[in-house]
């Protein structure tokens, strides 16, 4: 059964909406360090996966950007040292300065930089229809939100600093796909926030499975998103799973990729029964399939 699974993903991933064509740049240092830059595209939502080729003069490599500092570190005992950096949705399009830091097991150290141009993506508007009570809460419930968004701050601050994922990310459910990352809202006909995730359209119990390995640091039931579980896959990054029927994982649980944490359901605000799935990178919110993308075999 569970090959078949990993099958069907495999066929999923064929489609041409996860086939976008991958850009990569390379970038050297003055003293000869090879960086390596892969993408999508440059544009809020998107993913920058930054490698270095194994250099034996070289101890550490970190880089600032936007505020916030990335770790290079290594995704396996023979694999080369990468950083994932997250184009926020809601990032202004504009030029941005990287800046990447190498120390040298010599004490010495050099900085290199590089402009990242973010160019404007446009995002779809849909209105949709769900029960008042989760687009104007009352006020028995106000406090119940706030605090729940707390714990979520709370989780996505958490940096762990090795990496826990185990090659490349997979769909976490059978069903009907539907790209609407970064979908701009109206709920009863009140603008509200920009969907965040992608959307998949299953039958109420289908099972639910880890896109990557990785730690259960959230498994609960949450105002908005219903039962939901979070997996930290290490250097800040975060997937989401919301609306469960079941959750089926523990909080503090090591699970491996394709392990049941849940089956699907229509709790929280939604429409019907679906998987809504997101991706946190220090706490910017980018397109899972920016992450499906991402060459990390």
């Amino acid at each position: 059964m569970k090959k078949l699974f990993f099958l069907f993903l495999f066929v999923s991933l064929l489609n041409p909406m996860f086939l976008l064509s991958l850009q990569k740049e390379t970038l050297q240092s003055s003293s000869g360090v090879t960086f390596e830059f892969t993408y999508r595209a440059l544009q809020p939502g998107e993913i920058i996966m930054i490698s270095i080729d194994e250099n034996p003069s070289v101890k550490e490599v970190f880089l600032r950007f936007l505020g916030k500092e990335y770790s290079l570190r290594k995704r396996g005992a023979n694999l080369e040292s990468f950083a994932l950096v997250g184009l926020d949705l809601g990032l202004e399009p504009g030029t941005y300065l990287m800046k990447v830091y190498i120390k040298k097991k010599d004490g010495q150290g050099e900085y290199i930089q590089k402009k990242i141009p973010v160019s404007v993506k446009k995002f779809p508007l849909k209105k949709l229809w769900v029960e008042e009570k989760f687009v104007t809460p009352p006020p028995s419930v106000r406090e119940r939100i706030k605090k729940e968004a707390g714990i979520l701050n709370q989780v996505f601050r958490a940096v762990t600093p090795q990496w826990l994922g185990e090659e490349e990310f997979v769909l976490p459910s059978s069903g009907k796909v539907i790209p609407n990352f970064g979908e701009r809202r109206i709920y009863n006909n009140k603008p509200r926030s920009s969907h965040s995730g992608v959307d998949i359209s299953s039958p109420y119990g289908t099972p639910i499975r880890a896109s990557n390995s990785g730690k259960v640091v959230l498994a609960r039931d949450l105002y908005f998103a219903g039962n939901t579980v979070i997996i930290d896959h290490g250097l800040g990054l975060f997937t989401l799973y919301c609306h469960f029927s079941r959750i089926k994982a523990k909080r503090g649980e090591l699970v491996s990729k394709g392990t049941i944490i849940g089956e699907v359901g229509a709790t929280g605000r939604v429409t019907g029964p679906h998987l809504h799935w997101g991706v946190r990178l220090l706490k910017s919110r980018v397109d899972p399939f920016s992450l499906l993308s991402l060459p990390l075999e």
